[in-house]
Order: structure tokens, then sequence, then C-alpha cells
């Protein structure tokens, strides 16, 4: 059974009505989740706060290293929370958004990929809403609250002319961060319907990329700076718009407009994610069980 019939079930009534059928699913098949986990409401505390103290001990880290030196790579300390909080906020929505791709493979090699092939509603939102897992605010809230620390601590050193222009780009970033983070988890989902057993891969560029992000571009080889600009954009999640808040140059030489262009590279990102995932989708064989 090929993995394009799924989509068959869908009326070719053009790509909005697609995502509107998409979205639908995913927020009816995430309401159950919820109510599922909302039924046990100590351990949803749990977990939450579990989730946000694991997440806050890399913070920590950056704590514990500021106690010992004055900048990291020419950042100080609100800078450097600056850009972990972008990036931390970024992953945590999509991570709560789009988190369980990884487990795509097992559905693979176990046949419950062909159950969703059969429903009538699009794969790829059945996949990102299955254990929808509210547990995940607990990093989304570190990220957002490691964010308000180092805006506090800019404004108190008037480390950032702020501008109404600047003002919108902390928002914007974070929302284009997440949709960049979000089409990473589908590029690596459709990658698992050729190796199956990839989620290290997903891993790898997910949430180490956010562990890349979290420390200043200047500490890194340009080398390694220049491929996570312009191979995986991983860059537009908080490095290139960030440098543009602050007030500092880019490592590379790149033009200043450019920290306009996060949004853009997310949309762009999320095409080329959606493709992949229909190449991907395509070339599924059923298990035959």
């Amino acid at each position: 059974m090929r993995g394009a019939a799924a989509e068959l079930v869908v009326p070719a009534r053009g790509r909005a009505a697609l995502a509107r059928d998409g979205l639908r699913a995913y927020g009816l098949i995430a309401a159950m989740w919820i109510r599922s986990t909302m039924a046990y409401r100590a351990s949803f505390v749990l977990t939450t706060v579990g989730n946000f103290a694991g997440t806050g001990l890399d913070f920590v880290a950056v704590l514990l290293m500021f106690q010992h030196i004055d900048t990291l790579g020419g950042f100080s300390l609100g800078e450097v929370a600056f850009l972990y909080g972008l990036a931390g906020a970024a992953l945590g929505f999509a991570d709560l958004a789009m988190g369980t791709m990884g487990r795509l493979g097992q559905k693979v090699r176990d046949g419950t990929m062909d159950v969703l092939l059969v429903r009538p509603a699009p794969v790829l939102a059945q996949l990102a809403a299955d254990r929808f897992a509210l547990r995940r605010l607990g990093r989304t809230t570190q990220g957002l609250a490691v964010l308000t620390y180092a805006l506090v601590q800019l404004n108190a050193a008037n480390a950032v002319d702020w501008t109404p222009l600047k003002v919108l780009m902390v928002p914007l970033t974070v929302l284009s961060g997440g949709v960049i983070f979000a089409a990473v988890f589908t590029m690596g989902g459709a990658f698992q319907f050729w190796a199956q057993d990839a989620a290290e891969v997903q891993s790898a560029f997910t949430f180490g990329g956010n562990a890349l992000l979290q420390y200043p571009p200047t500490v890194f080889a340009k080398e390694l700076v220049r491929g996570v600009t312009f191979l995986v954009p991983l860059g537009f999640v908080n490095w290139i718009p960030a440098m543009y808040v602050l007030g500092r140059p880019y490592p590379l030489d790149v033009p200043e407009w450019f920290a306009f262009l996060s949004p853009v590279v997310a949309v762009g990102f999320w095409v080329v994610a959606g493709l992949l995932w229909r190449a991907g989708l395509r070339s599924y064989r059923s298990t035959g069980s």
C-alpha cells in the first residue's frame, strides 16, 4: 500500500481545504490527549514541573559559568540569556506541537503507520498530535522565563536601544523560530520513512541545534556559523535577528536586512519540509502485518 493513497481520502478541494482539515484533525486529537492528561492532574503538574526543572539545568550551567567570567565571546550574561531564551522558547513551542514526529520510525517498523493511512484525515496532522504531551509546556515556560529574565537584565544595563521595530522583533523571532524547528521535526519524520530508525538524527538538529544556539555565534568557527546560516538555517531562529536587536555585527559578512528574513525563511523552510514529507509518504510501503 502506497502512502500517497492516504491522501486520496481527502477530496481535491485545494491546499487551503487540506490545511483546514489537518488543523481540525490536529485539534480534535490533541484535545483528546489533553482530556486524558488532565484526568490525572497531580501527575500532570509533577511531570510539567520536572520538565521545567530538567531543561532549566542548562541555564543554571550558564549562570555558574558567569560566576567566573564577565563575558562569553564578548557577550554579557543578559545577552547570552537573550539568545538562550529566544531559542528555548522557539524549540518549546515546536516540541509541544510536533515533538511526537520522532515516533514515526517505530510506527513504520511495527506496522501501526497503516492505521493512520486509512483514517479520513491528513497523516501529518494525526502523527503530530498523537500522544500530545501537555507536559512539554515545562520547556516552553522555561524558555519564556529565561527570555523575560534576559529582557530585565538588558533593560537594567541599558544594553539595547529599543525601538518599536526591535520590540516587535522579539515575539516575531520566537514565532519564526518555532516554525523553523517544526519544519526540522517534520523533515526528521520524513527521513524515517527511508531510515526507519533515525530519531537520533532528528534530535541532533532540534535539541542539538537548540544547544548550539544558546551560545553566541562568536564562540564558534565561521565554517560552523556559515553552515547553520545557509545550509540548515537555524541561525535565523535567534542569532541573526538577535544581533540586530542587540546592535551587534553578525560574524559573517551579511547585509543588515538579513535580520528581517526569519519569517520568510520559516515559511520557505516549511515548504521544503512539506515537499520532503510528501516524498517520504509516497515512498512508504506497508509492513504487510
